[in-house]
């Protein structure tokens, strides 16, 4: 019987150039065991985090994001001011407003753009790209700049051993561009959301619902809050119903995949994801040892990772997951055709 061709893509929109950075501090599990009661063995087999930046206490979100948007935007070979949109996904900005994407934007130079921040939490990066996708093809604008970007130490409790173990600082960026006559590019993408669940992890106070207190302080609600068994249940069944679906749409099989990309929350989570979908341990990114969860920042550090270390080519197909809080998941296939 013949072997049925994998279908191409053909989307106008490239991934021009990618982008990262992660503070210079690293906090390793050897640290943590002297703040909180855990050890090194405790957090490897469980999570598979190793260790993980922490930002300065005079870096903010914006900070993280500027150093990943300047690598994003060199890789790209354009300029600055040929930017038409700067979208950065955070949970943790550097204030309320303005934005931290305008402040990205005056820093950067990219005096055309327009900025705007997304809250997507760990789901950001791809909901930030397949908003910038739409953005561009509707033919008013030319090239954006996405970002992912978290400043996670600064909305921790340090003295929570089931949350401070996991996250980690950092910022991942790429610029898309609308070209015409391409082969390849982002393809099929879903996004979803389920709030009646968002209660299982949030920062529930220091918002306009609970503001911002003694008694928010004292109880410690404006850190992260996560019911670890649910979160990780959820995470596995969307992102596997979303690759599955995906790779049906694009009449891909698992073994088509160059790639995979996931959200770096967990490794017990990449793994059951990767053995659900059917997709071999090699082609299945990880870097969550080095960073751990860097939320909206992960998928876009893990790219960037990638085409540095020369594992991407033309003509890759690559699949993109993330789920976070909100709950909030989404999938993307591509076509590498950047000649980064």
């Amino acid at each position: 019987m013949p072997v049925k061709p994998t279908k191409d893509l053909d989307m106008p929109i490239q991934i021009l150039g990618t982008g990262s950075y992660t503070p210079e501090k690293v906090l390793t599990n050897q640290d943590l065991e002297k703040m909180v009661e855990t050890n090194d063995e405790w957090i490897t087999t469980r999570t598979g985090i190793r260790e993980r930046r922490i930002a300065a206490e005079d870096q903010a979100t914006s900070d993280l994001a500027l150093e990943a948007a300047k690598n994003a935007v060199d890789a790209s070979g354009l300029g600055a001011e040929e930017l038409d949109v700067i979208l950065v996904a955070t949970c943790s900005p550097d204030m309320f407003f303005p934005s931290t994407a305008t402040i990205v934007q005056d820093q950067l130079g990219a005096k055309k753009a327009f900025a705007m921040d997304l809250s997507a939490a760990c789901s950001g990066f791809i909901y930030g790209l397949e908003v910038a996708r739409n953005l561009l093809e509707s033919g008013r604008y030319q090239n954006a700049l996405v970002i992912g970007a978290e400043k996670m130490s600064s909305v921790i409790d340090w003295e929570d051993r089931t949350t401070c173990i996991l996250f980690g600082d950092g910022a991942g960026a790429a610029v898309i561009s609308r070209e015409e006559n391409s082969s390849g590019g982002l393809g099929p993408c879903e996004l979803g959301a389920n709030g009646a669940l968002g209660h299982l992890l949030c920062i529930p106070g220091g918002g306009s619902r609970k503001p911002l207190s003694e008694e928010v302080l004292a109880e410690k609600s404006h850190t992260i809050e996560m019911a670890g068994q649910e979160v990780f249940k959820h995470a596995v069944t969307s992102m596997t119903r979303t690759a599955k679906r995906l790779l049906k749409e694009a009449e891909w099989a698992p073994e088509d995949l160059a790639l995979v990309i996931p959200h770096q929350a967990n490794q017990r989570i990449l793994e059951a994801i990767r053995s659900r979908v059917g997709v071999e341990k090699d082609r299945v990114f990880v870097n969550v040892d080095k960073y751990g969860n860097t939320s909206a920042a992960s998928i876009g550090i893990a790219l960037d990772e990638a085409v540095r270390q020369g594992g991407l080519k033309p003509g890759d197909k690559v699949m993109l997951l993330a789920f976070g809080a909100g709950f909030t998941w989404g999938g993307l296939l591509l076509e590498w055709r950047s000649p980064v």
